[in-house]
């Protein structure tokens, strides 16, 4: 019998309004990978800002962590999974192809997917 892959999945809900909170998942996804655990953050509401190209570039800086752009970037290095919201993009006018090259649209099947697979889920 093999073992089961130890999976987190992080939900991120906002962006620059709530800068620190934003950062959260991204510090703590980082760690996870950093333990191989297999780290997935998606990104809903106003925080698929997060994923549109430039958008993190200016985002200002919270609760004494690194930049986003710097914390999106060791994520995605780390092999991290980042998962966005299809009606959430669409809501906010964000086509597909404004999204940074390793953001996977995806919609709610897929999250609870993801939520049952993972061993726990955290929400910012």
């Amino acid at each position: 019998m093999t073992e089961k892959e130890e999976k987190i999945l992080y939900i991120c809900t906002c962006a620059a309004e709530n800068s620190e909170k934003a950062h959260m998942p991204f510090v703590m996804a980082i760690a996870a990978l950093a333990m191989d655990v297999k780290a997935t953050i998606v990104l809903q509401g106003a925080g698929v800002y997060l994923a549109k190209k430039g958008y993190v570039d200016t985002m200002p800086p919270g609760g004494g962590f690194p930049a986003v752009k710097k914390l999106l970037k060791d994520f995605l290095d780390l092999g991290g999974q980042l998962k966005v919201c299809g009606p959430c993009i669409k809501e906010r006018h964000i086509e597909e192809s404004d999204l940074v090259e390793s953001a996977e649209v995806t919609a709610a099947g897929v999250l609870n997917i993801e939520a049952m697979e993972s061993k726990a889920v955290f929400t910012y």
